[in-house]
């Protein structure tokens, strides 16, 4: 067995121990909904994830962490299903699960992809307020 693969069984297991906790704004995304979000200056974050992406497990508990604080109560999150929503990785030029993409109203404001350090998760989603 590789170095490789004896890590990534390491990363699934400890997603599985950890676990996707659910973002309670998080919903699926639909254009109108977006757009929706979008005209009424809200912030936005769009979350492309994956059920078997372990860094994405890894994103979900401290997105929910940086959702209970007060300053993120007007936060709208919204899933993209990396596996079976390409026209919306086409639209928001994602190419990786594990994407984070924050707005401000209609104008995007930050791009992280694949990053797991809490502090830089939130430097990313403050862009959006």
């Amino acid at each position: 067995m590789t170095t490789r693969r004896l890590l990534l069984g390491a990363l699934a297991a400890t997603a599985c121990l950890i676990g996707p906790r659910a973002i309670a704004s998080e919903r699926p995304y639909t254009p109108a909904d977006f757009e929706t979000a979008q005209k009424a200056g809200k912030p936005i974050l769009v979350h492309i994830t994956a059920p078997w992406c372990t860094v994405c497990a890894a994103q979900k508990p401290i997105l929910a962490k940086l959702e209970a604080q007060p300053r993120f109560k007007d936060l709208q999150v919204f899933d993209v299903d990396f596996d079976s929503r390409k026209d919306v990785l086409r639209r928001f030029g994602a190419t990786m699960q594990s994407t984070l993409i924050t707005f401000k109203g209609e104008k995007e404001t930050g791009r992280s992809v694949g990053e797991t350090q809490p502090e830089w998760i939130e430097g990313t989603v403050e862009k959006a307020l």
